[in-house]
């Protein structure tokens, strides 16, 4: 165990210190011209190490260059819609002006397909192999063979049935959604929670058209449980915050993985180191934390990467 005797500082209190952007602490950190460690998932600056950085005249040329590591830039990242993706918008739109995100929400594997087309950076993604029962690698793994790819975990969400406050019509299981008095509404073809509920429903030898709903689809886990709330539907399968959100019953079925799947360029390689500096050196993990149902113990581990080949002369 290392004791710490000197007072510590928060990246927030050196940037208040020396009236520069959180960022710019953090890129200083990363540069190696500002020392920092690491205490659990929090950074600390001892008071010795921002005398030495006063001493060697950093605050008057490093933060200046440090303010602008790189020009604009504009990352498009397509494929399922959660709320941790708004959240990350929102994060960078307010920490990071340099940096824009553009989300198109269409599900994860045509978000997937994007990235592979080379229409998008990033993908948005969580898509269960039926036959492995893992997520999102066995796709990544097939289609990307020679690009530059790295898969970042964003979080582990929980997935279930949700019903009205209550559960009223007492439903416990995916079996249950094949009763007469029972209206499911789904989500759409390509959807990973629809690849997700498919595989639920196949596992348990039940014949989806038996459910009355099925073929009712909607494209993203509000406008699904607003048909719950709004009394036009019994049940939907979806995400736990989802219920949350608007206050319904929420019966946990299964634990998933949500993953970014990076395509790297030589145009956006500056903006995506940005955006994995924000997901594994800043906050922003702190402020997930209250978000309900989800597990972002892993937010920012690189969870697979392609090897990178060059050319031979």
């Amino acid at each position: 165990m290392i004791i710490i005797h000197e007072k510590t500082y928060t990246p927030d209190e050196i940037a208040k210190m020396f009236k520069i952007s959180k960022n710019t602490v953090y890129e200083l950190i990363k540069r190696g011209e500002l020392h920092a460690f690491k205490v659990g998932n929090k950074m600390r600056i001892v008071e010795s190490e921002i005398s030495r950085f006063k001493e060697a005249g950093r605050p008057s040329s490093a933060l200046h260059s440090a303010n602008i590591p790189f020009q604009e830039q504009l990352l498009h990242i397509a494929g399922s819609h959660d709320f941790l993706i708004e959240q990350l918008i929102k994060y960078i739109t307010s920490q990071s002006p340099a940096l824009t995100i553009q989300p198109t929400y269409i599900g994860s594997l045509e978000g997937l397909m994007m990235l592979y087309k080379g229409s998008c950076d990033i993908a948005a993604i969580h898509l269960l192999d039926p036959t492995s029962k893992e997520y999102n690698l066995p796709f990544i793994k097939q289609l990307f063979i020679h690009e530059r790819i790295t898969v970042l975990r964003l979080a582990g969400r929980e997935q279930g049935l949700i019903t009205a406050k209550g559960n009223p019509k007492g439903i416990q299981s995916i079996k249950d959604l094949t009763r007469k008095d029972i209206r499911f509404v789904n989500r759409q073809k390509g959807a990973g929670t629809r690849f997700l509920f498919d595989s639920l429903v196949a596992d348990d030898h039940i014949n989806p058209f038996e459910i009355a709903g099925y073929e009712l689809e909607e494209w993203n886990h509000l406008a699904t449980a607003s048909y719950i709330s709004g009394g036009i539907a019994d049940a939907t399968f979806g995400i736990r915050s989802a219920a949350s959100k608007l206050d319904l019953h929420f019966i946990p079925i299964a634990k998933e993985k949500f993953d970014l799947v990076l395509r790297w360029t030589n145009k956006n390689e500056k903006a995506m180191e940005h955006l994995i500096d924000i997901l594994q050196l800043t906050d922003f993990k702190e402020s997930i934390s209250s978000n309900e149902g989800y597990d972002g113990s892993e937010l920012g581990k690189i969870m697979y990467e392609t090897k990178v080949w060059r050319k031979t002369k």
